[in-house]
């Protein structure tokens, strides 16, 4: 391996990649970024080669990795939308599963051993006890959470049969901004609550609606469990790190441990944004567990990972910024 490694960053023109880029190109890295720009966009882009390419295009992939060298792949080119994997599960597993077996088929071709994969909580439906650990039952309730427990267990196969080596991070909410305010969320739609709520503040939406105020948490909404982008990307460098030093395969959750509610959230984001925050209450959404906190012990100890922007206001205040230059 290369003293540099070269990375391919499959969906790096969305959210979590480009952040992920920007962390590779500062590490040195030769980055390969490879997207559709179906959710994602060329701008966000900053730096290294891009390669506009869809993952259903073998023949794409073919000469994706005929003309480079990888030491790693980041995959994040996933759907990610809940409520339409529902309505949409074709577009899901076509995307999520079928898809990413094209990469891996790919990898293994061409002799690349080292996946890191964007993976989430959803992997383990209604929590059983809280905090979650690794060794939850999985149980996912939705096409979205099962395609990514499917590729998970894909991913144990290929460990086994190809010598593949993979690490699976498990995400709880991802939020906030570049803390440089060059990158930030833009999904089309917006279905995180933070930047919603900041959307409200900055006049770009009328309110934030509140699903539910009797669950069984202090102030009766929902808890969640955001970690910082600028953690993520930190996380999964330090992933691909343990792979390149011969790590084995694993899967790990990545989260602050803390959760807070909804209501906190909206109260954080009043206060940073110094804005008042129009807020409609509306019935429960199906499906909403009360908690969704991470125990993140395991990555914390394997990876020698630490989030660093964890404070809810850092998070906020990092989004807003993004939000405010828009």
């Amino acid at each position: 391996m290369a003293s540099t490694p070269s990375v391919l960053v499959v969906g790096g023109a969305g959210y979590i990649g480009s952040h992920m880029v920007k962390y590779l190109l500062r590490q040195g890295c030769d980055v390969v970024t490879y997207d559709n720009l179906s959710t994602g966009y060329r701008d966000a882009v900053l730096g290294g080669e891009f390669v506009l390419g869809d993952l259903a295009d073998k023949a794409a992939l073919e000469d994706l990795f005929s003309t480079h060298s990888f030491d790693g792949v980041v995959h994040f080119a996933s759907f990610i939308q809940v409520g339409e994997s529902v309505k949409e599960p074709a577009k899901y597993y076509e995307n999520n599963v079928t898809n990413t077996l094209n990469l891996l088929n790919a990898m293994v071709k061409h002799e690349v051993k080292r996946f890191i994969f964007s993976s989430t909580a959803a992997v383990y439906g209604e929590p059983q006890y809280v905090p979650i650990d690794e060794a939850h039952p999985k149980q996912p309730i939705n096409p979205y959470g099962k395609t990514k427990w499917m590729v998970e267990q894909i991913l144990q196969d290929y460990d086994n049969a190809y010598g593949l080596k993979s690490i699976a991070l498990r995400y709880f909410n991802a939020a906030g901004a570049d803390p440089e305010g060059e990158l930030g969320e833009r999904h089309e739609p917006e279905t995180h609550l933070i930047p919603l709520v900041l959307q409200a503040a900055s006049g770009r939406r009328p309110h934030i609606s509140v699903f539910g105020r009797d669950y069984d948490t202090p102030d009766g909404t929902c808890i969640r469990d955001y970690i910082h982008v600028a953690d993520l990307a930190d996380a999964h460098w330090l992933a691909l790190q343990k792979l390149l030093g011969g790590s084995d395969s694993a899967a790990y959750n990545l989260g602050n441990g803390n959760g807070f509610s909804v209501q906190a959230v909206i109260n954080a984001a009043r206060e940073v944004t110094g804005r008042d925050i129009a807020v409609e209450d509306s019935p429960r959404r199906d499906g909403d567990p009360a908690r969704l906190v991470a125990n993140s012990l395991a990555a914390r100890n394997a990876l020698n990972w630490l989030p660093v922007r964890h404070d809810l206001d850092t998070i906020i205040q990092d989004a807003w910024r993004f939000e405010s230059s828009r």
